[in-house]
């Protein structure tokens, strides 16, 4: 028996603001609010317990300095990575540098709350 990953939970000062990013980026909808003003996204038609994790954003943040010990990654599905890149940061994302020598084959990049993310080369095929 093994695990999978079902949901990656994320902090965040402005759940909306962040939901609504990471919605257009990955194609996810709203899932549920909880009264704690977390907000979960996923797949549409599928969510929780699907081939992909959901995405709980949940109010609250504490400081950090430096690189996170833990990022995303994204794959494009249907489109180049050069045209991914500029559909990214046309939806806000910003490029981040965490001392990448620009010889690598992805971009880092940031969300609208400065959480790291990468956007690999390959394109995936959609699920």
């Amino acid at each position: 028996m093994a695990c999978r990953i079902s949901e990656l939970v994320i902090d965040a000062e402005d759940p909306d603001r962040l939901a609504a990013f990471w919605c257009d980026v990955l194609g996810y909808v709203e899932l549920a609010r909880e009264d704690d003003g977390s907000i979960e996204i996923g797949p549409p038609g599928v969510g929780f317990g699907g081939a992909q994790p959901t995405l709980v954003l949940s109010p609250g943040r504490t400081q950090r300095a430096g690189k996170l010990p833990l990022h995303i990654d994204v794959n494009a599905t249907d489109r180049n990575q050069d045209a991914e890149l500029a559909r990214l940061l046309a939806l806000g994302a910003v490029r981040a540098d965490v001392g990448q020598t620009g010889e690598e084959s992805w971009h880092v990049l940031a969300d609208p709350e400065g959480n790291e993310f990468c956007l690999l080369r390959t394109r995936l095929k959609p699920l």
